[in-house]
């Protein structure tokens, strides 16, 4: 699937040798670097390429998971409303984080993460992209310590939080209805998508029992063939023969089981648990459409609180005026707008009156 999906967004050999442009990217070579909780995978990122925004046709950088991450923060905060391509979660277990089985399916994740950005035709014009490819280590990291990122300082984040718990409080004191976008197309499109995250899910989580049974009745086999051949050299030849026949028999079934097992895995499982992180990064750009339409609505109900302050001005101006003009049509204009308790004293001298 993974395969597949990257051919379609890439330019073939054969458009590379017609002169048409071309972006093409892998991800090769996890490599383990560090030891103990320093530890992490790297990666070669090969981008080739004839586009004149790019440095030279074939540029070669090595990049950890930090790295792909910073790239996803940066498109996720650059481009607003924009889907932004899921990138494969993270596995904090020691024992599961440097399996053979966890890295390789990382670098599929990861490979298709930056050929669907490079098929994006917005994505891929990022400088931030160009500067993942491109950059040299040094520069990579003095870009990744630029803090830009909405979650990068921590003033910011408990500013955030701040205004989170005071919009929240108005919305259960009763001071401010919570907005929400209700068009009838657009509240069918997020039932639909949360209908589709639940089904995949579901999907998901069979598939992973699927190829857990899997992995399971090979090993009982693999534990059953080794089991059984011990107990036949305890025996006499004739027995002896025929159990180290079905001892190698039941291990063959074994090693058949556990390349189903990976088949499933990797065609079956991992292309859905993909679907699901898709499915949950159109939830987040409904979310940053959801955060535009509030933050509309909060503009809107503070221009329209500036133009009442206006209009009150321009009443208390009014009032002045007239008081100055004539005091019977201050009177008549007080009567209206105000009462005799909020004009000032100084105000004609009414309050003596």
């Amino acid at each position: 699937m993974i395969s597949t999906e990257r051919s379609q967004s890439q330019s073939p050999r054969s458009s590379m040798a017609a002169g048409a442009p071309f972006l093409t990217i892998s991800v090769t070579d996890p490599v383990k670097m560090g030891t103990g909780v320093q530890a992490y995978i790297s990666y070669r990122v090969i981008t080739k390429t004839n586009l004149p925004e790019f440095e030279g046709q074939e540029k070669i950088v090595i990049r950890r998971y930090s790295d792909f991450e910073w790239l996803h923060d940066r498109l996720a905060e650059k481009y607003k409303g924009i889907f932004i391509p899921p990138l494969p979660e993270k596995n904090a277990v020691e024992k599961f984080r440097f399996s053979k089985e966890f890295i390789e399916l990382r670098r599929q994740a990861l490979d298709l993460f930056v050929n669907r950005i490079a098929s994006h035709p917005e994505l891929k014009q990022s400088e931030d992209f160009r500067i993942f490819l491109q950059a040299d280590e040094e520069k990579m990291d003095r870009a990744r310590s630029y803090e830009t990122g909405i979650f990068k300082k921590p003033a910011d984040f408990l500013q955030m939080f701040k205004d989170v718990q005071s919009k929240v409080s108005d919305v259960i004191l009763g001071k401010e209805k919570p907005v929400e976008e209700s068009t009838p197309e657009y509240e069918k499109l997020q039932n639909y998508i949360f209908e589709l995250e639940n089904h995949l899910a579901e999907a998901q989580k069979q598939a992973f029992r699927l190829v857990k049974r899997h992995k399971e009745l090979g090993q009982s086999l693999a534990d059953f063939g080794k089991a059984i051949k011990l107990l036949g050299a305890c025996e006499g030849d004739s027995l002896e023969k025929v159990f180290s026949e079905v001892g190698s028999k039941s291990e063959m079934l074994s090693v058949k089981l556990q390349r189903e097992a990976d088949n499933l895995l990797f065609h079956f499982e991992e292309p859905l648990k993909d679907y699901v992180r898709a499915v949950q990064s159109i939830k987040a750009t409904m979310v940053d459409r959801a955060n535009a339409f509030r933050q509309h609505f909060d503009l809107d109900q503070e221009r329209k609180y500036k133009e009442l302050n206006l209009y009150v001005s321009h009443f208390a101006f009014t009032h002045f005026w007239l008081c100055a003009k004539d005091f019977q049509l201050t009177r008549k204009f007080e009567a209206n707008v105000f009462t005799f308790q909020d004009i000032p004293n100084n105000s004609c001298g009414l309050r003596s009156l």
